[in-house]
């Protein structure tokens, strides 16, 4: 088996969408940095590592049999034995995975490309490991809270979160079937549209509005980002959190 040694890790937790498993240039001088000691490499077929990278479904009993206790946290001079963590690549993406004791990648993270090019210099005689895995027939289903990989495309860090933050208040807005509230918002992003939009029904306002912001992020986008959550707690600790982040590491 092939081993990596003191190998920095930026922990996201829970994330099935491989787009917010954020590329080293993108970490900040406050995300939680933690060094691997040691950590095995697996090489697999393509099919796998996207699963792994873009789902939260259950890993290979066979991977997770062959990774076993085989992966070491340095934490204050210390080696702690972790239970099932691993690097896993197929060759052209490659990820950092914990499950934290379940059987499902729980925990992700991008390597430094330092440690991206060895790994693949590591690999280029080998062949991939064949490991069997059940997986739900049908593609994966994106919504609004869970957005597909193209709106989310050349955006930054920050553009990614108050973009998830503004389809979060707009998952809301629809829940609430408030026709006024809707109309209100749809005017505020298009305002030339204010007497069409007056005799709309919600859900062709909804709809109208959410098919017309999914697409990029820009100064408007983020303004309306920040008028609606406006007198929501959750929703402004989120957008307050966002723009008082430090800066990325690079």
């Amino acid at each position: 088996m092939l081993y990596l040694h003191d190998v920095w890790v930026n922990w996201f937790e829970g994330e099935e969408n491989g787009y917010n498993v954020c590329y080293f240039h993108e970490w900040r001088r406050d995300d939680v940095i933690e060094l691997l000691d040691q950590v095995p490499l697996i090489l697999v077929e393509s099919v796998l590592y996207h699963y792994i990278e873009n789902e939260l479904g259950e890993l290979p009993q066979g991977l997770l049999n062959d990774i076993y206790q085989k992966a070491y946290l340095r934490k204050n001079h210390e080696r702690v034995q972790l239970e099932h963590c691993f690097v896993v690549t197929d060759g052209k993406g490659i990820l950092a995975v914990d499950t934290i004791g379940y059987n499902i990648p729980i925990r992700k993270s991008r390597l430094i490309p330092r440690q991206e090019q060895l790994v693949y210099d590591m690999i280029e005689q080998h062949e991939p490991v064949n490991y069997h895995f059940e997986r739900e027939e049908g593609t994966k289903e994106y919504h609004i809270l869970s957005p597909e990989p193209s709106l989310m495309k050349g955006l930054t860090r920050k553009e990614r979160q108050l973009k998830q933050l503004l389809f979060m208040a707009l998952d809301q807005l629809y829940s609430s079937k408030n026709v006024a509230e809707v109309r209100y918002w749809y005017t505020e992003w298009s305002p030339v549209g204010y007497q069409e939009i007056q005799e709309m029904e919600f859900l062709d306002v909804w709809n109208r509005l959410y098919e017309e912001v999914k697409t990029g992020w820009s100064d408007k986008h983020e303004l309306l980002c920040e008028n609606l959550v406006k007198g929501q707690p959750f929703f402004e600790k989120l957008w307050e959190m966002e723009h008082s982040e430090k800066s990325e590491l690079t």
